[in-house]
């Protein structure tokens, strides 16, 4: 341990990050930076600050990485639609690249010989956290207390608070608080009652959404404005990324939108159970999707939906780095020239339903699609050849099988 001077903290201000700022001082006798990123989790981040200098920690870094955050790696995944194992929408995977980034970049401008995180070694986040490191500095030692120390449980974390007069806030007696993870994209839930998948959560467990049974009975409609897959207006208000998100996170929020209940494969090769709410990312996917069925070429919009689940997985398993994710976001990218225009959602109970669509790129074409007459525009006969063509095979084996 004598070999690290100084290290720099992935720090939120919680319980394990504060605990773990003491710890590194006193175990590795070593200078602590801390970094903590705004990246939407909606609390106020100043407080870290305070609880940081309380330890004697002089360089401190606290920033505003929102527009960051929604720009460079929320919306290029938008692009691809990705979701993982159908359910998740990549909240905490997503936000790790970008945290991973900062951390390297002050490792290298403050001189210190290692990068530490409070990622559990249960967990994924230890393996994204380290993966986007070392793919950034291939050199950097990390620290990872969950690996080393003997605080397992939720219970010793806050005993050892007590003891170093480490102040944590959401404590309730000696009951241990969810694990909660948030940023502009979603908020997660883990531990608890809900490490039973056979229990239903807890109504005063979800933070950003009213229950759907309490949503409002009228619905929200929202027409919301696609340019190169992007999406840079709602309502015809011009939007940044992250107002964008902010924007969605509320009014899906009052709506109902975005609570999911998930028992997913972590990469380390456990099952664990999860709840999230994603208010924005729920309804940006669904219009996301409307527009692309207008004006994507349909072999182009197959291919990238076979795409989708390998470019989730490697987001989810800490991959953003990698050359094979830039390559195939190269392509998505590619794919999304002509996914403008406007899409029409209405918000309604937990729901998103697409009610309209329009694009001056759109491929639709009325004449041919009408169940009316079409003035010639389509030849019902060429139907025949391409049915007798595409059934070649079927039938030949057929008639091989029937002698």
């Amino acid at each position: 341990m004598s070999d690290v001077k100084k290290v720099v903290l992935a720090y939120s201000g919680g319980l394990d990050t504060s605990i773990i700022a003491k710890w590194l001082q006193e175990e590795y006798q070593c200078e602590v930076v801390t970094f903590t990123a705004d990246i939407g989790q909606g609390e106020e981040i100043e407080p870290a600050r305070a609880k940081a200098q309380a330890m004697g920690i002089k360089e401190i870094y606290i920033e505003d990485l929102r527009e960051e955050f929604a720009r460079d790696f929320v919306f290029p995944m938008m692009r691809a639609n990705a979701i993982y194992e159908g359910e998740y929408r990549l909240g905490t995977s997503i936000a790790r690249p970008l945290i991973s980034k900062r951390l390297v970049e002050i490792a290298k401008e403050t001189g210190a010989d290692a990068v530490a995180h409070g990622a559990t070694g249960k967990g994924n986040d230890q393996v994204r956290f380290e993966m986007n490191a070392y793919a950034l500095m291939p050199d950097v030692k990390v620290i990872a207390p969950w690996r080393e120390w003997d605080l397992m449980s939720r219970e010793k974390l806050m005993a050892y608070a007590d003891e170093h007069n480490i102040a944590i806030e959401k404590k309730k007696g000696k009951k241990s608080p969810y694990s909660m993870d948030a940023n502009l994209l979603h908020i997660s839930y883990e531990g608890g009652i809900i490490e039973d998948p056979a229990n239903e959560p807890e109504e005063d467990m979800w933070l950003w959404t009213v229950s759907p049974e309490n949503a409002p009975d009228a619905p929200t409609y929202l027409e919301i404005t696609f340019e190169k897959g992007d999406i840079v207006a709602i309502n015809g208000d011009a939007m940044s990324p992250a107002t964008v998100m902010e924007y969605l996170n509320k009014v899906g929020g009052e709506n109902g939108i975005g609570r999911d209940d998930i028992v997913e494969n972590r990469f380390v090769g456990m099952k664990a159970r999860g709840c999230y709410e994603t208010p924005a990312g729920t309804i940006m996917l669904k219009a996301h999707r409307a527009m692309e069925s207008l004006t994507l070429d349909r072999n182009a919009a197959h291919l990238k939906d076979e795409l989708m689940p390998k470019y989730a997985e490697m987001i989810y398993n800490g991959f953003w780095f990698a050359p094979e994710r830039e390559m195939l976001q190269a392509l998505i990218d590619k794919s999304q020239e002509n996914v403008s225009g406007n899409v029409r959602v209405k918000l309604y109970k937990g729901n998103v339903v697409v009610v309209g669509r329009t694009s001056e790129n759109s491929l639709f074409d009325e004449a041919i699609a009408t169940f009316e007459e079409d003035g010639g525009a389509y030849n019902h006969k060429d139907a025949e050849g391409f049915i007798k063509l595409n059934s070649l095979r079927l039938r030949t084996a057929a008639k091989k099988r029937g002698k």
